[in-house]
């Protein structure tokens, strides 16, 4: 299904943040003030690599409105943090690593007062030589930033599978290259930032953005030395993450200055700052070889993936996982030989980022297909279908997966689309200048939804009705701009026929929400699905159960819908814009008064109200109506209305760590237009086609697609965080160019696959990361025809496309 707003129809659903949000109304964790708030700052590093040999804080202790001024040996607990590998410090005791080290953290009276209280802060370093690319990292002898060792490797991966080496023996043809990819900045409108608020009773309330609320609270406590239960983390809405905020950023420095001055302390990063100690995505170089027979059967596939984590851990090791996983591609290859090394260096942060490695492997696979195919002198689509897996294949760890036909669905959606059509037929337009040229690529990919194998990844939710008569769903998920909250509403709808007014809907406050796992890995929308699964029945039964009691009709005749119960066969089927003021009134009818409502008097159910000032009676609906949600959760104990559920993300059953079960598949068609003379590359028009069961959100589908689809274009064509000498050159979005409105695609379409296998129990699939993977190679690809370049490294050096335009010279003028 192509979906757009006319396509959708009825369930195109306007999101309820979406208003807020574009008038400026909604309030992000980091617009927070108390009126008593002091400010946070943090002392970072002037070096990449260097030894600390003093700190000298007294002159900024006795600066006037300057609260407190903390180090590493004010740390009263763990002075490390990090999700998976807890290596980085909240303060550095001896060593600095990168240019975003924390030294020292401040808290006054004003921005101002601590900013000068930083430069007050005297730091004596020995300079160390950075370690500033992985192979320097590598060399022998080179300095060792982590104690944990060996050398500077943080993690290796390999998957060794046949003899490749016998294999590329017998191959006819055989492919290649080294691809390399950028430290791509997540650039979210919303810095990092939040209020730390400490409250009467010794407890810690932190307002600050995550997307793991749960895990952000463990490691707060750790750091603290405190029971978990003594923090409360609030961390939605978020203005944007995409991976950047899952670690902790600014949490430990305002937590420990708020405790240490017994005030809420307000943190927030300028852009700069966000920019310096930041995450970034992994910079990549992916050597590949791929082999194949002459009848164009790839046989043999080498691959070495060297990425440079930066300074810590974070998830690097995870991400090499992903990368690994995934750069075997959708494809049937006998003999493989991978392996992976992530690599400590001096040059920032890396970590997690939409797409979790998946980006840079899709690239590189991708590449090899589209080089193969040319040598064969075939069509690149039919190379990829004459090589794709089948649909009961293994997955690319030899695991097993769940059995979809979405691959070879996306295959056959974008062979037969519009666009992939003027690659295999170009057309010519004569009133277009020599030097402009335009192609067409394409590019298929298979991504995994969820943490994997062997690693904890926890769901669950909980559905009640509140003392509000509101149904009541609490997630630990968090709400960035991925539109959660309005496919929660549609979910809830769906399921109990009632109105967005009829609901609460609670994320992101680890006192309020069970612990539901992380909002990643594209996860979010699948576990939501299957939790309502799960705690639909017993609610209902609950509902029902008690407006039987209440109204003496019996239970199997009596439903769920706008504003309460009522009777079956007699809800109304749609609600159309002329109904919304009735649904309000129902919900303002069912808060009144038990006395108030005849039409709760069982012997009046099915008596005509002619005239009656009853909106639910104008609109012909009072016969029907039974009771509201209001009067249902007026009877019994609170926690008889709440239902609890948990589980965990389905895994392969085969032990291979990291390991996908559920995949998302999605083809991709761009055309572009290459401008010869200088280089410069524009996305006229793309389409993606995603099989990943059900859409619920047909507006947030198209969101998250469009979004990632922009994501990648930057990604391919203009982003990356320049260092030198481990230093940012790139300090400001005033030289790192994300694209903006004028340099979007002018057309995109996104076509929704939505078939699952009968007895699927999984639900829809997440789409938040599916949109911005394969997007890079399409357009190289279609740059490629174009020009005739291969590319081979992104952001795609424009300088690599410019040509000599031969213009024949008129009669007597000289060509210099």
């Amino acid at each position: 299904m192509l979906l757009n707003r006319k396509q959708s129809g009825k369930r195109w659903h306007l999101r309820p943040d979406g208003a807020p949000k574009v008038t400026g109304q909604l309030q992000y964790l980091t617009d927070m003030t108390l009126p008593d708030m002091i400010h946070g700052r943090v002392l970072r590093s002037e070096y990449p690599h260097a030894r600390i040999l003093s700190i000298d804080t007294s002159e900024a202790e006795v600066l006037e409105g300057v609260y407190a001024v903390l180090t590493s040996k004010d740390v009263p607990g763990l002075n490390r943090f990090g999700i998976a590998t807890p290596d980085q410090p909240v303060f550095c005791e001896d060593i600095v690593r990168y240019v975003g080290d924390a030294i020292a953290a401040v808290a006054a009276d004003s921005p101002e007062r601590a900013a000068l209280a930083l430069d007050a802060i005297h730091v004596e370093y020995e300079e160390l030589t950075p370690l500033n690319s992985t192979d320097a990292a590598l060399a022998p002898g080179a300095p060792e930033l982590h104690e944990h060792g060996p050398g500077n490797v943080l993690h290796r991966t390999e998957i060794k599978r046949g003899d490749a080496e016998q294999a590329f023996a017998t191959c006819d043809h055989i492919v290649t290259e080294t691809y390399y990819t950028p430290r791509q900045m997540h650039a979210y409108m919303e810095t990092e930032g939040g209020l730390f608020v400490p409250d009467e009773a010794g407890r810690l309330n932190v307002y600050a953005a995550t997307q793991h609320g749960y895990k952000d609270r463990m490691q707060l406590a750790r750091i603290i030395g405190c029971p978990e239960e003594d923090i409360r983390v609030v961390s939605s809405p978020i203005g944007g993450s995409f991976g950047g905020k899952d670690e902790l950023n600014v949490q430990p420095y305002g937590a420990l200055l708020a405790l240490r001055c017994g005030r809420p302390v307000k943190m927030h990063n300028s852009r700069k700052e966000s920019v310096r100690a930041g995450l970034k995505r992994h910079p990549m170089k992916i050597e590949m070889q791929t082999g194949m027979s002459q009848e164009g059967i790839i046989q043999a596939h080498r691959v070495r993936i060297t990425a440079d984590t930066g300074a810590y851990a974070t998830l690097g090791a995870p991400v090499l996982n992903f990368c690994t996983e995934h750069c075997l591609g959708p494809y049937a290859i006998p003999h493989v030989d991978v392996e992976g090394v992530s690599v400590y260096t001096n040059n920032g942060l890396s970590g997690e980022f939409r797409g979790f490695g998946g980006n840079q492997a899709i690239f590189a696979m991708e590449g090899q297909m589209d080089r193969l195919a040319e040598i064969m002198n075939m069509d690149p689509w039919e190379f990829r279908r004459r090589n794709m897996r089948e649909k009961n294949d293994p997955g690319p760890l030899n695991q097993r997966i769940l059995v979809t036909d979405g691959l070879s669905q996306v295959w056959e959606a974008l062979n037969c689309s519009e666009l992939w059509q003027k690659h295999q037929h170009p057309p010519t337009d004569p009133t277009l200048p020599p030097w402009i040229k335009r192609g067409v690529g394409a590019a298929i990919a298979m991504h995994g939804a969820g943490l994997g194998y062997g690693i904890p990844d926890p769901a669950g939710g909980r559905l009640s009705l509140n003392n509000e008569g509101k149904i009541e769903v609490a997630f630990s998920y968090e709400e960035f701009g991925q539109g959660l909250i309005a496919t929660l509403e549609i979910m809830l709808c769906d399921l109990f026929q009632c109105s967005a007014s009829d609901l609460s809907i609670i994320i992101g406050d680890t006192d309020r929400v069970p612990h539901s796992g992380s909002s990643t890995a594209s996860r979010s929308t699948t576990m939501a699905w299957m939790a309502l699964q799960r705690l639909q029945t017993p609610f209902r039964s609950r509902v029902l159960a008690v407006a039987s009691e209440m109204s003496g009709i019996p239970a199997d005749e009596l439903v769920t819908g706008l504003g309460g119960v009522w009777r079956k066969g007699q809800l109304p089927a749609e609600t159309s814009e002329a109904e919304a003021e009735v649904e309000t009134d129902v919900q303002r009818i069912g808060k009144s008064d038990k006395k108030e409502i005849p039409a709760l008097n069982v012997a009046d159910q099915d008596a005509e109200h002619e005239g009656a000032s009853d909106p639910i009676a104008k609109a012909g609906l009072r016969s029907g109506f039974v009771i509201s949600y209001a009067e249902l959760a007026t009877q019994g104990e609170a926690d008889e209305w709440i239902f609890d559920t948990k589980f965990d993300y389905p895994t392969t059953p085969d032990n291979v760590v990291g390991g996908h079960y559920l995949y998302t598949y999605a083809a991709v068609a761009a055309e572009v237009e290459v401008n010869t003379l200088t280089g410069e590359t524009k996305l006229l028009d793309t389409r993606h086609v995603v099989a990943a069961g059900p859409v619920i959100n047909p507006m947030g589908y198209i969101g998250q697609i469009e979004g990632g689809s922009v994501m990648a274009l930057g990604f391919t064509l203009t982003e990356d965080a320049v260092m030198q000498d481990s230093r940012y050159v790139t300090t400001n979005l005033d030289t790192y160019l994300i694209p903006t409105i004028k340099d979007i695609h002018t057309h995109l379409e996104v076509e929704a696959i939505e078939d699952l296998p009968e007895g699927d129990s999984f639900g829809p699939r997440g789409i938040g990361e599916i949109g911005s993977v394969a997007l890079a190679p399409a357009i190289t690809a279609a740059i490629h025809q174009a020009t005739g370049v291969w590319v081979n490294r992104l952001p795609v050096p424009r300088e690599q496309l410019v040509r000599p335009l031969n213009v024949p010279l008129q009669e007597g003028v000289s060509p210099s």
